[in-house]
């Protein structure tokens, strides 16, 4: 930029621009409200996303006016309404296609031992801005005149890319511990430094978390791991000892640094993973588009079976024997303490569960079969788990890791092989359960299942079978069941 520009006015001028393209619906808006006597203005992310050069994703606006009166306005404005949280001063409308949240100026606090803060209405945009999380998110543009309200310095922290907090950072988390969460999950998103009043503050009241639904603290850590800089949000948790209330088993992982330097540095690991992870997600078009919140979740979790499996042995080294299986297990069980979806648990636990199944494969003598039931384990997952395993070799052995991507090549090249010989992602036994029945002469129930499984495993290892081959092979299997002689 030219010398005589400074970045606030570089960012002005960019944050003009994008708040000049604002719809016209949102400015005939404002005329109503400031028509009506009241004030207001487009607010937080809105506002600093307009900063930083980005179209606001939302219509965040706050107003003078109360729930009911803003009720009133946008329905002179010739909106739809919902009461969308009315307790909480915020009113919806929608005209044309254009969605709108408006709430009326507030301050909130939490109750002591209380999950929910206490809303209180404001008399005034500064004081409704006070009370906002960080000065980045402070600012607001009086509307329709486009007046910037920036009484905590936001665009100077903009500017240089601090998180700071309007109050001392003691008083806005008492307000709102979820903001010690916001803090590192704003880390991740803008990339942004944070302020030592906010690190220390963090660091003291950490353990007021433990207030917060699960179900905000999980929102807060899919934002953060979706974002750009999802590792400076999780070192910034793990420093602070907030992980230590919230996902533990992330913390725990540096308590398995050796001294002694048998085995390498699993924390620092898992934070590569997650880089290089990231590195092999996809466009909107391939198969795994970016940002990933399983992959990148399954990548955090995916060692946090070692610190429980961790044994020295006799001869030097370090063992984590099954430590994907009892990761899998320690996975499902945070993630349902945050509320994620069952779809989700399954998903994150399954990639722990499988991420090693790769190794040994190394040697070439996975046969067929193994390759089979390589990716009929993975199903639906397979892709995420390529690029899972492909993120866990993080040697610095360069022959070992062009060893392994060469492996792993290896494999993919033959999955493709027998998926264009045989449907790999759609692999089922080579009769159905109504021809084993019509077959075997049995009825619904689970000796069905038994020989469906056969018949499965039989496809696993031999690959697709003619119907009659399938059926005498069924037979063969029936005449060795003691349930055979029973239906003669």
């Amino acid at each position: 930029m030219p010398n005589d520009i400074t970045p606030d006015l570089a960012l002005q001028v960019q944050a003009m621009k994008v708040l000049a393209a604002l719809p016209r619906p949102v400015m005939e808006l404002a005329e109503t409200f400031v028509a009506a006597g009241e004030e207001i203005a487009l607010v937080g992310g809105p506002v600093r996303d307009a900063f930083l050069g980005t179209d606001p994703k939302d219509i965040d606006l706050t107003t003078s006016a109360t729930p009911e009166r803003t009720e009133a306005i946008l329905k002179d404005w010739g909106a739809t309404t919902w009461d969308m949280g009315r307790e909480f001063g915020t009113i919806g409308g929608a005209r044309g296609g254009l969605d709108v949240e408006i709430t009326t100026y507030r301050t909130d606090e939490y109750e002591v031992g209380s999950r929910k803060p206490v809303v209180a209405f404001g008399d005034s945009l500064d004081g409704d801005l006070s009370r906002r999380d960080f000065t980045v998110n402070a600012m607001a543009v009086r509307l329709p005149g486009l007046e910037l309200v920036d009484p905590h310095g936001g665009l100077a922290d903009l500017a240089a890319g601090l998180l700071r907090t309007p109050v001392t950072a003691e008083q806005s988390f008492d307000d709102d511990p979820l903001r010690i969460m916001r803090a590192a999950r704003f880390a991740s998103q803008l990339g942004f430094a944070v302020e030592q009043d906010v690190r220390e503050a963090m660091e003291r009241m950490a353990g007021r978390l433990e207030i917060v639904s699960a179900e905000r603290v999980r929102a807060e850590i899919e934002r953060l791991l979706v974002g750009g800089h999802p590792r400076a949000g999780l070192e910034l948790m793990v420093e602070t000892g907030v992980a230590d209330v919230v996902l533990p088993e992330l913390a725990v992982l540096r308590e398995t640094v050796d001294e002694h330097g048998r085995h390498k540095d699993v924390y620092q690991h898992t934070l590569t993973v997650l880089d290089q992870a990231i590195d092999l997600e996809t466009g909107p078009d391939g198969p795994v588009p970016g940002p990933d919140l399983t992959l990148r979740l399954a990548a955090v979790m995916h060692d946090v079976g070692k610190p429980a499996t961790r044994r020295f042995e006799p001869d030097g080294g370090v063992s984590f024997h099954h430590h994907e299986l009892v990761g899998a297990k320690m996975t499902a069980k945070r993630m349902r303490a945050l509320k994620f979806d069952k779809q989700a648990i399954k998903d994150v636990s399954r990639l722990v569960e499988l991420h090693l199944r790769f190794h040994g494969y190394g040697g070439g003598a996975w046969t067929d079969s193994a390759v089979r039931r390589y990716v009929t384990d993975a199903g639906p997952l397979l892709e995420r788990l390529h690029r899972l395993t492909r993120a866990d070799s993080t040697t610095r052995n360069r022959r070992k890791a062009a060893r392994l991507s060469a492996a792993y090549d290896d494999l993919e090249r033959r999955i493709a092989e027998l998926a264009e010989q045989e449907e790999l992602d759609a692999i089922r036994p080579d009769l159905d359960g109504g021809r084993i029945m019509e077959l075997l002469g049995i009825r619904p129930g689970p000796l069905v299942g038994r020989a469906y499984q056969h018949l499965l495993s039989l496809r696993m290892d031999n690959g697709p079978m003619e119907p009659e081959q399938a059926e005498a092979a069924l037979l063969e299997w029936w005449a060795q069941q003691p349930e055979s002689a029973q239906a003669e």
